[in-house]
């Protein structure tokens, strides 16, 4: 399945895009799409619905972020080998987890807001898991079985908050708007491979971000056990699994985001997002 959330911003409704591409409005059947049904029963309910007979959703409505009730962000950082290549860093050991706020969290097509004073603005497209099942200290043989399923993601970045102004990484990380989501969250059941999937970012009509999740270096199985062993993650958290290379402080001269550009970016079968840059203001 396919599940979306559209509408403005805060009176989202639930829906689906059925195997012919066509979104439906499943607010007839469902309030909301909640942490218990991406559970395996609630996701088995879902798909016993016949949505031959459900409204198709207005063509172009916004969309929101597919689903409810995260309660944490976790995201993996350094996890490609031609990623941590280009920024001069050293292949990480153990996987390096920071958190993202979750008032970062924004539609896919949303406007994404360049913090004021930022001058290094950043994008990432990246492979996103999301919890069905609460999952404390599992097995990787096990860890796949705790999945809901997968979406698109962009771990939007700060560089210099992120690396300049001290401490950790979190403060270039979860600024407003910095968590584009969806447009989907597809099923686990869908994905044969996680870990063969393309990722590219188009930036202003430029391609640069060309990737796959065979490059990472901690894949989705290993992440899920390793996260779970320092914090439970609860049904409807969600992983950023890490990003390709091509992001804007690995060029030279580094490129970064100003107010006009637009992103462009996938992961294979997880659908498309369409962001505009613009500044903050208040």
């Amino acid at each position: 399945m396919k599940l979306i959330r559209w509408g403005a911003k805060g009176a989202e409704k639930p829906g689906l895009v059925d195997k012919a591409g066509i979104a439906r409005d499943l607010s007839g059947q469902i309030s909301e799409i909640t942490p218990d049904l991406l559970s395996p029963e609630g996701l088995k309910r879902l798909a016993a619905i016949d949505v031959s007979g459900l409204s198709k959703i207005p063509e172009g409505s916004r969309l929101g972020v597919p689903f409810t009730g995260i309660s944490k962000i976790v995201c993996v950082g350094l996890n490609y080998s031609d990623h941590a290549a280009e920024t001069g860093a050293k292949i990480p050991s153990e996987p390096i987890l920071f958190l993202k706020a979750i008032s970062s969290l924004t539609g896919p097509n949303d406007d994404i807001v360049i913090p004021r004073g930022s001058v290094k603005t950043d994008w990432e497209v990246e492979l996103g898991v999301v919890i069905g099942t609460r999952a404390s200290y599992v097995s990787e043989q096990d860890a796949l079985g705790y999945v809901a399923g997968f979406c698109t993601v962009n771990d939007v970045s700060e560089r210099e908050y992120q690396v300049e102004r001290g401490g950790q990484w979190d403060k270039g990380k979860g600024c407003d708007s910095f968590a584009p989501v969806g447009p989907w969250l597809v099923t686990r059941d869908e994905i044969a491979n996680p870990q063969d999937l393309k990722l590219w970012t188009d930036v202003s009509g430029v391609r640069r971000q060309n990737g796959s999740t065979n490059t990472m270096i901690f894949d989705v199985r290993t992440l899920v056990s390793y996260i779970s062993h320092f914090m439970t993650l609860m049904p409807g958290d969600l992983i950023a699994t890490g990003t390709p290379p091509g992001v804007a402080m690995g060029m030279k001269p580094p490129q970064y985001l100003k107010a006009g550009d637009t992103l462009r970016m996938a992961v294979e079968g997880l659908g498309e997002q369409n962001s505009r840059l613009v500044a903050w203001s208040r």
